[in-house]
């Protein structure tokens, strides 16, 4: 068999492995974490037409930018609806094509290395390809990016990430600006995909340096920056955007509450973590809450400050004899430095699927060393049966986190059983597992539930407004008027730029006869989010009621051209055309609400306007 061919059977062989062990994913649902404002609750995914390709290439939809990914989740809405099946299948097949390049990807590398000669370098290229790409393929910390439906991007990401770097590996071995240029091109639509890419520059830069061979002083460094140019205008373009995205969604926190040193200690800890997380795969969590007294002076910092210092220097001082591994753990290091948390984004410390490209680092020097042990055994007295008890020993390893990543996947099946799992594992480690389990609870009707984790999400974090908001929603659903008046009160006095809690204390204003004061909430919903259709339906009904029905139905043209599909909107505002008696737009609009589905409507129209009232949104 040739060489070549040898190669592609090989990565064939652990794709399938690898898309062997995530089937169990196919049985997975959609997940209320992301999954419902990426897929089954977006709208917008639902019709590839020019408004969709405007909005994502030219807006910032919920809070991030990356066009291809959403491209993805509409292609796979226009194929599969609302079907998961189709969706996991989507990630898994991407996962399995990416574990097929990282396997060429590792042969490549040891080959450009040229570390071993004649026919041992050809069984040592397809041990290090073959053992990198099982890591990768099978290892458990990549399941969160799998079975996750949302983390598509991580996927997509890397699939052209991995092209890039053997595009780019391609024009430096044969000198072809095809190639150079098929390079650039993935790495820009790994942008598209999640702006995580914008590492690749200085990674071209370390396989400049190893295993290329190209940087030997300031001149060659020079030269090959030069060409990295292109490269870097992309990634200066995406975080830009990406920056631009995130501050416009309010998910980058501020200074005053994570100060730079908080951050800068926990990117250390993170660093030495997500090694310890490759190494050991145990207790892995789809949420790591955010530490609390974290201080330079307490042994869990200050250990692994120390821990990267050590593994840096040595690292420098093996470089001429060992150069792999600097190069691999620059690589790794550089790689998660977008989610380090220097530039806090969100809630979490960490998350596993931040290692999904970063691990390529770890497992090729797996791949490498494993080469290397057989190779040796080979060069022994007693090789036949040192190379039968590494084989074994690499066959225990590669069964255990197949098995582990089976049982992974489970944890992704539904909504309620993965935030169970993170309070099972950490129960007070943070509030938000407590208020996403407690509003799954809510939509299902289980109100002393969702009661209970909202009351826990409180005592653990009693100034997040978020949570009274969303306690109050339970409690006016139960009838408990009060209660819900004073956490919306709470909420708003807590954040008094929180639009949700004005919205829903203007709903209870509503049901309690105060329609002034609904009028004044919903004004304020408006002012701090101006696209609210529901906002703008709900103060016209309060307009309406206050006797004001011809500014009401500048509130229902207003909610209706923000949703032309909001049925309610045409009911209540043929509500208020008959107060100004005009009766045939009334008519014409509890028609139109009616073709919508709204029974309302089908009832007014039959009794010629005469039935009903305004019916307030939720």
């Amino acid at each position: 068999m040739s060489r070549r061919r040898a190669e592609y059977s090989l990565a064939g062989f652990v794709s399938l492995a690898t898309f062997a062990v995530y089937l169990r994913s196919l049985g997975n649902g959609f997940v209320a974490w992301d999954d419902n404002v990426y897929v089954y609750d977006n709208s917008f995914i639902r019709s590839l037409s020019p408004e969709f390709f405007k909005k994502i290439f030219f807006s910032f939809p919920e809070g991030n930018w990356h066009p291809l990914t959403w491209m993805s989740h509409a292609l796979d809405y226009a194929v599969w609806g609302l079907n998961p099946l189709g969706h996991h299948l989507t990630n898994v097949v991407l996962h399995s094509a990416n574990t097929f390049l990282v396997v060429l990807l590792a042969m490549r590398l040891v080959s450009t290395a040229a570390e071993f000669s004649g026919e041992r370098a050809r069984r040592a290229l397809l041990i290090a390809g073959g053992v990198t790409g099982l890591l990768f393929g099978l290892h458990p910390v990549h399941v969160e990016s799998v079975a996750w439906v949302s983390e598509r991007k991580d996927l997509l990401c890397g699939f052209f990430f991995l092209l890039s770097i053997l595009g780019y590996l391609s024009y430096r071995a044969h000198s072809l600006h095809k190639s150079y240029a098929l390079s650039l091109v993935f790495f820009g639509l790994a942008l598209l995909s999640k702006p995580m890419a914008v590492t690749l520059p200085v990674v071209l830069l370390i396989l400049d340096w190893y295993p290329l061979q190209r940087i030997r002083s300031f001149s060659t460094f020079r030269n090959a920056c030069a060409d990295k140019l292109p490269f870097l205008a992309l990634s200066l373009v995406s975080s830009a955007a990406t920056l631009m995205a995130q501050r416009a969604a309010g998910a980058i926190a501020r200074p005053e509450i994570l100060p730079l040193a908080t951050r800068v200690l926990v990117a250390f800890k993170s660093l030495i973590a997500y090694l310890g997380k490759l190494l050991m795969p145990v207790n892995l969590l789809p949420y790591y809450s955010y530490p609390k007294d974290v201080s330079l002076l307490s042994l869990k910092y200050l250990f692994p400050v120390l821990a990267v210092a050590a593994i840096t220097i040595g690292g420098i001082a093996e470089a001429r004899r060992r150069p792999a591994l600097i190069s691999a753990w620059a690589y790794y290091v550089i790689t998660l430095v977008p989610v380090l948390g220097i530039i806090q984004v969100g809630t979490q410390a960490m998350a596993d699927r931040y290692t999904y490209l970063p691990s390529l680092g770890p497992f090729l020097l797996a791949g490498i060393a494993s080469a290397r042990g057989m190779d040796f055994a080979g060069r022994t007295g007693k090789g036949k049966y040192l190379k039968a008890g590494l084989a074994g020993f690499g066959l225990m390893v590669f069964g255990a986190l197949a098995c582990m990543t089976f049982l992974q996947i489970g944890i992704w099946k539904d909504s309620v059983g993965l935030w169970t799992y993170v309070i099972d594992k950490d129960p007070g480690g943070s509030a938000y597992p407590y208020n996403n389990r407690g509003e799954l609870y809510f939509a299902r009707g289980r109100f002393d539930r969702s009661l209970a984790d909202f009351d826990k999400a409180i005592e653990i974090a009693p100034s997040t407004a978020a949570f009274y908001n969303n306690r109050g929603i339970v409690y006016s659903g139960m009838g408990l008027r009060e209660q819900a008046m004073a956490d919306y009160d709470k909420a708003v006095s807590l954040s008094p730029d929180y639009a949700a809690a004005y919205y829903n204390r203007g709903i209870l204003f509503l049901r309690t006869g105060r329609p002034g004061r609904a009028l004044e909430d919903f004004g304020r919903t408006i002012a701090l989010n101006p696209s609210d259709a529901k906002a703008y339906n709900n103060r016209g009904i309060a307009r309406d009621i206050t006797g004001s029905p011809d500014r009401a139905i500048e509130d229902f043209d207003r909610a209706i051209g923000l949703d032309p599909g909001h049925a309610s909107s045409y009911f209540n505002r043929g509500k208020s055309y008959l107060k100004t008696g005009n009766r045939e737009p009334a008519l014409s609009d509890f028609r139109k609400a009616c073709s919508l589905g709204d029974e309302e409507g089908c009832r007014a129209l039959r009794a010629d306007g005469g039935a009903g009232g305004e019916r307030p949104d939720e």
